[in-house]
């Protein structure tokens, strides 16, 4: 096994065990809510997990927010296809969440969401613009940019099923669109606030992003459907962590 991942899973597992635990003690409450805040907690899990076993690093400097994977193109591909395997079993035993998810998937807005990508990714972009590689994160082997594509793409999937598919598909029950939508992107930064804060060293600018890329998300799921956002979220963070210069 790849040292990051045999790092990850000793970390991640125990609370991943519970955490299962409370998915099967209440298997039977009919409130969607239930097992998405179990999934919300999951998520926050296995994705802070991630620092400790070396599988990323964030930072905040002079060029703003940056975000590193690990160079081990067997980890970033085993933690991609894990992120896919465990969305498509989520979807499979949770019918009641499956039903909130709005796809959408034809090429022309999930082009539209991969362009909205690129919107997200911009305004950090713009501020690394002339700042040295070794000053955000270090350069990127262009062997490792497959195995980052698949993980940015299949993790970030799993992200927009979690807050785009069931947060924000619950909330419509309840609410207008626009505001269903400005929550979940809400609640979506928040999670990432004791990554910020505690975790990393990045702060108030990964608080920052993760609201604008989030409220991008949640306006294409509002616009066309989970697909897009999707689209949206796994070329914003395959951008932000290739090294471009």
């Amino acid at each position: 096994m790849p040292a990051p991942l045999s790092a990850y899973l000793p970390i991640a597992a125990p609370g991943l065990v519970l955490l299962v635990a409370c998915l099967a003690a209440g298997r039977r409450v009919r409130e969607p809510l239930w097992p998405v805040l179990v999934l919300v907690l999951a998520f926050v899990l296995v994705r802070d997990a991630m620092t400790p076993a070396g599988l990323w690093r964030l930072g905040s400097g002079p060029g703003g927010l940056w975000i590193r994977f690990t160079e081990d193109p067997w980890s970033l591909a085993a933690l991609g296809a894990g992120s896919l395997a465990a969305t498509g079993a989520v979807l499979a035993l949770l019918p009641d969440l499956r039903r909130l998810v709005r796809w959408c998937a034809r090429p022309g807005p999930v082009a539209a969401g991969a362009a909205g990508g690129v919107v997200a990714a911009a305004p950090l972009l713009w501020a690394a613009a002339g700042t040295p590689p070794e000053a955000r994160g270090g350069e990127v082997a262009a062997a490792v940019l497959p195995a980052l594509l698949l993980v940015c793409l299949c993790g970030n999937l799993a992200e927009e099923v979690l807050f785009r598919g069931f947060v924000q598909g619950r909330l419509e029950q309840d609410a207008s669109p626009l505001r269903a939508a400005l929550a979940s992107a809400l609640l979506f930064a928040a999670c990432h606030s004791f990554l910020a804060s505690v975790v990393t060293g990045a702060g108030w600018p990964l608080l920052a992003f993760t609201l604008y890329e989030g409220l991008v998300c949640a306006l294409l799921r509002m616009r066309w459907g989970v697909a897009p956002a999707a689209a949206a979220h796994g070329v914003a963070i395959f951008l932000l962590a290739c090294g471009l210069p």
